[in-house]
Protein backbone atom coordinates (compact mmCIF):
# COMPACT_ATOMS: atom_id res chain seq x y z
CA UNK A 1 0.00 0.00 0.00
CA UNK A 2 1.34 3.64 -0.84
CA UNK A 3 1.13 5.75 2.39
CA UNK A 4 2.10 8.81 -0.06
CA UNK A 5 -0.93 11.30 -1.53
CA UNK A 6 -0.17 11.59 -5.36
CA UNK A 7 -0.02 14.43 -4.67
CA UNK A 8 3.50 14.33 -2.72
CA UNK A 9 4.51 11.97 -4.74
CA UNK A 10 4.28 14.50 -8.14
CA UNK A 11 6.64 16.56 -5.78
CA UNK A 12 10.43 16.76 -5.67
CA UNK A 13 12.87 18.10 -2.69
CA UNK A 14 13.66 21.47 -3.09
CA UNK A 15 17.50 21.43 -4.55
CA UNK A 16 19.24 24.14 -2.73
CA UNK A 17 18.07 22.36 0.46
CA UNK A 18 19.48 19.05 -1.45
CA UNK A 19 23.27 20.88 -1.79
CA UNK A 20 22.78 23.06 1.04
CA UNK A 21 22.62 20.00 3.69
CA UNK A 22 25.24 17.87 1.65
CA UNK A 23 27.40 20.82 2.03
CA UNK A 24 26.21 20.59 6.54
CA UNK A 25 27.27 17.32 6.19
CA UNK A 26 30.44 17.72 4.90
CA UNK A 27 31.04 20.59 6.65
CA UNK A 28 30.41 17.99 9.96
CA UNK A 29 33.03 15.49 8.14
CA UNK A 30 35.31 17.95 9.00
CA UNK A 31 35.92 18.88 5.15
CA UNK A 32 36.91 22.40 4.28
CA UNK A 33 33.63 23.40 1.78
CA UNK A 34 32.26 27.19 0.68
CA UNK A 35 28.66 26.95 0.54
CA UNK A 36 27.22 29.48 -1.95
CA UNK A 37 24.08 27.47 -2.20
CA UNK A 38 21.11 29.58 -0.50
CA UNK A 39 19.67 32.80 -1.46
CA UNK A 40 19.88 34.38 2.06
CA UNK A 41 21.03 37.94 2.95
CA UNK A 42 24.29 37.33 4.86
CA UNK A 43 23.48 40.79 6.61
CA UNK A 44 21.90 41.22 10.18
CA UNK A 45 18.39 42.69 10.43
CA UNK A 46 18.73 46.31 10.85
CA UNK A 47 18.80 48.12 14.40
CA UNK A 48 15.46 49.76 13.81
CA UNK A 49 13.49 46.92 12.52
CA UNK A 50 14.94 44.81 15.99
CA UNK A 51 13.82 47.54 18.31
CA UNK A 52 10.28 47.67 16.44
CA UNK A 53 10.16 44.00 17.11
CA UNK A 54 10.93 44.54 21.16
CA UNK A 55 8.36 46.65 21.24
CA UNK A 56 6.08 44.53 19.88
CA UNK A 57 6.40 41.69 22.53
CA UNK A 58 6.58 44.82 25.61
CA UNK A 59 3.34 45.70 23.99
CA UNK A 60 2.06 42.38 24.11
CA UNK A 61 1.04 41.68 20.43
CA UNK A 62 1.38 38.53 20.98
CA UNK A 63 -1.84 36.66 19.90
CA UNK A 64 -3.59 35.86 16.44
CA UNK A 65 -3.60 38.95 14.23
CA UNK A 66 -6.50 38.56 11.30
CA UNK A 67 -6.02 36.56 8.67
CA UNK A 68 -5.06 39.08 6.18
CA UNK A 69 -2.49 40.86 8.59
CA UNK A 70 -2.71 43.90 10.94
CA UNK A 71 -4.77 46.98 9.46
CA UNK A 72 -1.96 49.30 9.82
CA UNK A 73 0.48 47.01 8.49
CA UNK A 74 -1.53 46.34 5.47
CA UNK A 75 -1.58 50.60 5.16
CA UNK A 76 2.23 50.83 5.22
CA UNK A 77 2.45 47.72 2.27
CA UNK A 78 -0.31 50.66 0.73
CA UNK A 79 1.92 53.32 1.02
CA UNK A 80 5.11 51.97 0.19
CA UNK A 81 3.58 49.99 -3.35
CA UNK A 82 2.47 53.85 -3.87
CA UNK A 83 5.95 55.37 -2.81
CA UNK A 84 7.98 52.82 -4.71
CA UNK A 85 5.72 51.60 -7.55
CA UNK A 86 3.23 53.90 -7.94
CA UNK A 87 0.47 51.28 -7.55
CA UNK A 88 -3.07 52.08 -6.04
CA UNK A 89 -4.10 49.47 -3.27
CA UNK A 90 -6.40 49.72 -0.28
CA UNK A 91 -5.99 47.41 2.45
CA UNK A 92 -7.98 45.31 2.07
CA UNK A 93 -6.60 44.15 -1.35
CA UNK A 94 -3.72 42.68 0.97
CA UNK A 95 -2.86 39.39 2.20
CA UNK A 96 0.00 39.31 4.43
CA UNK A 97 1.15 35.78 4.74
CA UNK A 98 3.94 33.71 5.71
CA UNK A 99 6.38 34.34 3.73
CA UNK A 100 6.07 35.07 -0.09
CA UNK A 101 6.15 31.41 -0.46
CA UNK A 102 2.38 31.50 1.17
CA UNK A 103 1.85 34.50 -0.54
CA UNK A 104 2.37 32.59 -4.60
CA UNK A 105 0.33 29.62 -3.05
CA UNK A 106 -2.52 31.64 -1.88
CA UNK A 107 -3.00 32.56 -5.12
CA UNK A 108 -2.40 29.64 -7.07
CA UNK A 109 -4.64 27.66 -4.62
CA UNK A 110 -7.49 30.24 -5.39
CA UNK A 111 -7.49 30.01 -9.22
CA UNK A 112 -5.97 26.25 -10.13
CA UNK A 113 -8.07 23.93 -11.23
CA UNK A 114 -6.70 20.57 -12.24
CA UNK A 115 -5.29 20.48 -15.61
CA UNK A 116 -4.67 23.91 -15.85
CA UNK A 117 -2.08 25.91 -17.13
CA UNK A 118 0.44 27.90 -15.68
CA UNK A 119 3.31 29.33 -17.93
CA UNK A 120 6.43 29.52 -16.57
CA UNK A 121 9.50 31.43 -18.40
CA UNK A 122 12.72 29.49 -17.50
CA UNK A 123 15.04 29.72 -15.54
CA UNK A 124 12.51 29.94 -12.58
CA UNK A 125 12.67 29.63 -9.03
CA UNK A 126 12.82 26.00 -7.67
CA UNK A 127 9.43 26.06 -5.82
CA UNK A 128 7.36 27.50 -8.87
CA UNK A 129 7.26 24.04 -10.92
CA UNK A 130 6.31 22.29 -7.56
CA UNK A 131 3.77 24.53 -6.58
CA UNK A 132 2.31 23.88 -9.55
CA UNK A 133 2.04 20.35 -9.12
CA UNK A 134 0.72 20.85 -5.75
CA UNK A 135 -2.37 22.82 -6.86
CA UNK A 136 -2.81 19.92 -10.00
CA UNK A 137 -2.16 22.23 -12.42
CA UNK A 138 0.84 21.74 -15.17
CA UNK A 139 3.37 23.64 -15.75
CA UNK A 140 4.22 25.37 -19.36
CA UNK A 141 7.93 26.16 -19.11
CA UNK A 142 8.99 28.40 -21.91
CA UNK A 143 12.94 28.53 -22.54
CA UNK A 144 15.14 31.69 -22.55
CA UNK A 145 19.21 31.44 -22.84
CA UNK A 146 22.18 33.44 -21.50
CA UNK A 147 22.07 35.67 -24.79
CA UNK A 148 18.31 36.99 -24.17
CA UNK A 149 19.18 37.49 -20.37
CA UNK A 150 17.34 34.99 -20.10
CA UNK A 151 13.87 36.59 -20.06
CA UNK A 152 10.91 36.04 -22.67
CA UNK A 153 9.51 38.04 -25.59
CA UNK A 154 5.72 38.89 -25.94
CA UNK A 155 5.97 36.67 -29.09
CA UNK A 156 7.23 33.76 -27.01
CA UNK A 157 4.69 34.09 -24.35
CA UNK A 158 1.34 34.28 -26.94
CA UNK A 159 2.87 31.11 -28.93
CA UNK A 160 2.52 29.09 -25.39
CA UNK A 161 -1.09 30.46 -24.51
CA UNK A 162 -3.87 27.90 -24.76
CA UNK A 163 -7.14 27.46 -23.62
CA UNK A 164 -5.96 25.81 -20.66
CA UNK A 165 -3.88 28.61 -19.67
CA UNK A 166 -4.29 30.08 -16.11
CA UNK A 167 -1.59 31.65 -14.83
CA UNK A 168 1.77 33.09 -15.54
CA UNK A 169 4.43 32.71 -12.91
CA UNK A 170 7.69 34.87 -13.39
CA UNK A 171 9.85 36.75 -10.62
CA UNK A 172 11.34 39.94 -11.78
CA UNK A 173 13.90 40.41 -10.76
CA UNK A 174 15.20 37.30 -11.28
CA UNK A 175 15.56 34.31 -9.16
CA UNK A 176 18.64 32.62 -10.33
CA UNK A 177 19.36 34.47 -13.26
CA UNK A 178 19.63 37.93 -11.32
CA UNK A 179 18.08 39.63 -14.76
CA UNK A 180 15.06 41.92 -14.41
CA UNK A 181 12.49 42.74 -17.21
CA UNK A 182 12.56 46.48 -17.84
CA UNK A 183 9.34 48.80 -18.62
CA UNK A 184 9.16 48.27 -22.27
CA UNK A 185 9.65 44.71 -22.06
CA UNK A 186 6.93 44.20 -19.47
CA UNK A 187 4.76 46.46 -21.52
CA UNK A 188 4.56 44.33 -23.95
CA UNK A 189 3.95 41.66 -22.06
CA UNK A 190 0.80 43.21 -20.60
CA UNK A 191 -0.63 43.71 -23.78
CA UNK A 192 -0.44 40.01 -24.83
CA UNK A 193 -2.20 38.84 -21.53
CA UNK A 194 -4.36 41.81 -21.28
CA UNK A 195 -5.98 39.60 -24.56
CA UNK A 196 -6.89 36.58 -22.02
CA UNK A 197 -9.28 37.92 -19.01
CA UNK A 198 -8.83 34.38 -17.71
CA UNK A 199 -4.91 34.52 -17.14
CA UNK A 200 -4.27 35.47 -14.31
CA UNK A 201 -0.17 37.01 -13.49
CA UNK A 202 1.32 36.21 -10.97
CA UNK A 203 4.53 38.73 -10.64
CA UNK A 204 7.03 37.68 -7.73
CA UNK A 205 8.75 41.35 -6.75
CA UNK A 206 10.63 39.93 -3.67
CA UNK A 207 13.87 41.04 -5.29
CA UNK A 208 12.64 44.77 -6.03
CA UNK A 209 15.16 46.69 -4.20
CA UNK A 210 18.13 44.51 -5.22
CA UNK A 211 18.74 46.30 -8.56
CA UNK A 212 21.62 47.88 -9.67
CA UNK A 213 20.90 49.02 -13.10
CA UNK A 214 17.93 51.48 -13.21
CA UNK A 215 14.54 51.49 -12.04
CA UNK A 216 12.09 48.75 -10.43
CA UNK A 217 8.77 48.18 -12.47
CA UNK A 218 5.85 46.08 -11.13
CA UNK A 219 3.87 45.33 -14.38
CA UNK A 220 0.46 45.94 -12.08
CA UNK A 221 1.39 50.04 -13.18
CA UNK A 222 0.00 48.77 -16.50
CA UNK A 223 -3.91 49.19 -16.55
CA UNK A 224 -5.04 47.39 -19.04
CA UNK A 225 -3.83 44.30 -16.42
CA UNK A 226 -4.05 45.65 -12.75
CA UNK A 227 -7.19 43.55 -12.27
CA UNK A 228 -5.04 40.55 -13.58
CA UNK A 229 -2.19 40.85 -11.62
CA UNK A 230 -1.39 39.49 -8.33
CA UNK A 231 2.08 41.37 -6.90
CA UNK A 232 4.07 39.32 -4.60
CA UNK A 233 6.88 40.71 -2.25
CA UNK A 234 7.77 40.17 1.20
CA UNK A 235 10.46 41.31 3.88
CA UNK A 236 13.16 38.42 3.25
CA UNK A 237 15.63 40.26 0.93
CA UNK A 238 15.39 44.08 1.28
CA UNK A 239 15.44 43.68 4.68
CA UNK A 240 17.76 40.56 5.89
CA UNK A 241 14.07 39.15 7.40
CA UNK A 242 14.71 36.25 6.06
CA UNK A 243 13.25 33.85 9.06
CA UNK A 244 10.73 36.45 9.86
CA UNK A 245 8.28 34.90 7.73
CA UNK A 246 6.79 37.68 6.20
CA UNK A 247 5.42 37.98 2.52
CA UNK A 248 2.32 39.64 0.82
CA UNK A 249 0.29 39.54 -1.89
CA UNK A 250 -1.40 42.70 -3.64
CA UNK A 251 -4.01 41.75 -5.76
CA UNK A 252 -7.36 43.17 -7.45
CA UNK A 253 -10.22 42.45 -4.82
CA UNK A 254 -11.63 39.58 -5.68
CA UNK A 255 -8.36 37.33 -6.03
CA UNK A 256 -7.43 39.57 -2.38
CA UNK A 257 -11.02 37.81 -0.74
CA UNK A 258 -9.88 34.46 -1.99
CA UNK A 259 -6.13 34.48 -0.89
CA UNK A 260 -8.05 35.35 2.63
CA UNK A 261 -10.27 32.78 2.33
CA UNK A 262 -7.53 29.88 1.65
CA UNK A 263 -5.28 31.43 4.37
CA UNK A 264 -7.87 31.78 6.86
CA UNK A 265 -8.11 27.60 6.66
CA UNK A 266 -4.35 27.29 6.41
CA UNK A 267 -2.38 29.18 8.87
CA UNK A 268 -4.14 32.41 9.78
CA UNK A 269 -2.33 35.33 10.57
CA UNK A 270 1.44 35.87 10.31
CA UNK A 271 3.31 35.85 12.87
CA UNK A 272 2.35 39.06 15.32
CA UNK A 273 5.53 40.98 16.75
CA UNK A 274 7.46 40.25 12.99
CA UNK A 275 4.12 42.33 11.36
CA UNK A 276 4.75 44.99 13.71
CA UNK A 277 8.17 45.09 13.13
CA UNK A 278 7.77 45.21 9.43
CA UNK A 279 5.87 48.50 9.93
CA UNK A 280 9.18 50.19 10.34
CA UNK A 281 10.68 48.53 8.03
CA UNK A 282 8.11 49.65 4.78
CA UNK A 283 7.93 53.01 6.41
CA UNK A 284 11.42 53.97 6.85
CA UNK A 285 13.71 55.70 3.58
CA UNK A 286 14.67 52.71 1.70
CA UNK A 287 17.92 54.66 1.32
CA UNK A 288 18.39 53.55 4.90
CA UNK A 289 19.30 50.15 3.65
CA UNK A 290 20.90 51.31 0.60
CA UNK A 291 24.27 50.07 2.62
CA UNK A 292 23.15 46.24 2.02
CA UNK A 293 22.24 46.66 -2.15
CA UNK A 294 25.86 48.61 -2.42
CA UNK A 295 27.44 45.58 -0.54
CA UNK A 296 25.63 43.34 -2.63
CA UNK A 297 26.78 45.29 -5.86
CA UNK A 298 30.83 45.43 -4.95
CA UNK A 299 30.93 41.32 -4.27
CA UNK A 300 28.61 41.23 -7.89
CA UNK A 301 31.66 43.12 -9.96
CA UNK A 302 34.52 41.19 -7.86
CA UNK A 303 32.72 37.58 -8.93
CA UNK A 304 32.21 38.74 -12.24
CA UNK A 305 35.86 40.03 -12.62
CA UNK A 306 36.72 36.12 -11.76
CA UNK A 307 34.28 33.81 -12.57
CA UNK A 308 34.14 35.14 -16.67
CA UNK A 309 37.85 33.85 -16.81
CA UNK A 310 36.93 30.17 -15.52
CA UNK A 311 37.20 27.86 -18.06
CA UNK A 312 34.23 26.20 -19.66
CA UNK A 313 31.88 28.95 -18.06
CA UNK A 314 29.84 31.60 -20.41
CA UNK A 315 28.38 34.08 -18.12
CA UNK A 316 26.57 37.21 -18.23
CA UNK A 317 26.78 40.64 -15.80
CA UNK A 318 23.72 40.30 -13.74
CA UNK A 319 21.82 43.46 -13.38
CA UNK A 320 19.76 42.39 -10.15
CA UNK A 321 19.44 40.07 -7.05
CA UNK A 322 22.20 38.17 -5.86
CA UNK A 323 22.90 35.21 -8.25
CA UNK A 324 25.06 34.45 -11.39
CA UNK A 325 23.34 31.94 -13.61
CA UNK A 326 26.53 30.56 -15.81
CA UNK A 327 26.36 28.73 -18.65
CA UNK A 328 28.54 25.15 -18.15
CA UNK A 329 27.03 23.25 -21.36
CA UNK A 330 30.43 22.75 -21.78
CA UNK A 331 31.05 20.26 -19.69
CA UNK A 332 27.35 18.62 -20.62
CA UNK A 333 27.99 15.05 -21.77
CA UNK A 334 31.42 14.83 -20.78
CA UNK A 335 33.63 13.08 -18.29
CA UNK A 336 35.25 14.63 -15.76
CA UNK A 337 38.20 13.03 -13.59
CA UNK A 338 36.34 9.86 -14.66
CA UNK A 339 32.64 10.99 -13.71
CA UNK A 340 30.38 11.40 -16.46
CA UNK A 341 28.47 14.56 -16.51
CA UNK A 342 24.82 14.00 -17.46
CA UNK A 343 23.41 17.96 -16.58
CA UNK A 344 24.07 20.81 -14.01
CA UNK A 345 22.98 18.83 -11.31
CA UNK A 346 25.95 16.40 -11.88
CA UNK A 347 28.07 19.35 -12.46
CA UNK A 348 27.25 20.98 -9.22
CA UNK A 349 27.75 17.93 -7.50
CA UNK A 350 31.14 17.23 -8.69
CA UNK A 351 32.31 20.80 -8.00
CA UNK A 352 30.96 20.18 -4.25
CA UNK A 353 32.56 17.46 -3.89
CA UNK A 354 36.50 18.34 -5.58
CA UNK A 355 36.58 21.76 -5.62
CA UNK A 356 34.55 21.91 -2.43
CA UNK A 357 32.10 24.78 -3.39
CA UNK A 358 28.63 24.41 -2.73
CA UNK A 359 26.14 25.87 -5.65
CA UNK A 360 23.15 24.52 -7.38
CA UNK A 361 22.55 22.91 -10.48
CA UNK A 362 19.73 24.41 -13.32
CA UNK A 363 17.64 21.45 -13.41
CA UNK A 364 14.89 22.43 -10.91
CA UNK A 365 15.43 26.21 -12.18
CA UNK A 366 14.13 24.77 -15.27
CA UNK A 367 17.81 24.75 -17.25
CA UNK A 368 19.83 22.04 -17.48
CA UNK A 369 22.86 23.98 -18.75
CA UNK A 370 23.63 26.49 -15.72
CA UNK A 371 24.65 26.47 -12.27
CA UNK A 372 23.42 28.85 -9.55
CA UNK A 373 25.91 30.58 -7.69
CA UNK A 374 24.78 32.91 -5.00
CA UNK A 375 27.17 35.70 -4.09
CA UNK A 376 25.45 36.78 -0.48
CA UNK A 377 28.66 35.97 0.74
CA UNK A 378 31.78 37.68 2.65
CA UNK A 379 34.38 38.94 -0.27
CA UNK A 380 36.72 36.26 1.11
CA UNK A 381 34.94 33.26 1.08
CA UNK A 382 34.10 35.07 -3.08
CA UNK A 383 37.29 34.72 -4.05
CA UNK A 384 38.68 31.94 -2.46
CA UNK A 385 35.71 29.98 -4.07
CA UNK A 386 36.09 31.29 -7.82
CA UNK A 387 39.59 30.65 -7.37
CA UNK A 388 39.06 27.15 -6.43
CA UNK A 389 36.66 26.36 -8.96
CA UNK A 390 39.08 28.22 -11.47
CA UNK A 391 42.11 25.69 -10.37
CA UNK A 392 40.48 22.87 -10.56
CA UNK A 393 38.78 23.20 -13.95
CA UNK A 394 41.94 24.11 -15.14
CA UNK A 395 43.38 20.49 -14.46
CA UNK A 396 40.77 18.61 -15.01
CA UNK A 397 40.87 15.64 -17.04
CA UNK A 398 37.77 16.20 -19.87
CA UNK A 399 37.35 12.81 -22.12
Amino acid sequence: MDRFSDRLNRMSFSQTFVMSNKVREMKAEGIDVISLTLGEPDFDVPANIKEAAFAAINNNFSHYSPVPGFLDLREAICGKLKRDNNLNYNASQICVSNGAKQAILNVLASIINDGDEVILPAPYWVSYDEMVKMMGGSSVIVDTSIETEFKITAEQLEKAITPKTKALLYSSPCNPSGSYYTYEELESIANVIAKYPQITIISDEIYEFINYDGKHTSIAEFQQVYEQTAVINGMSKAFAMTGWRIGYSACPTWLAKACEKIQGQMTSGANSMAQKASITALKTDPSEYRFMIDEFKKRRDLVFSLIKNIPGFKVNYPKAAFYFFPDISFYIGKTLNGTYIKDADYFAMFLLENAHVGTVGGVSFGNANCIRFSYAASEKDLTEAMNRIHEFLDHVEIT
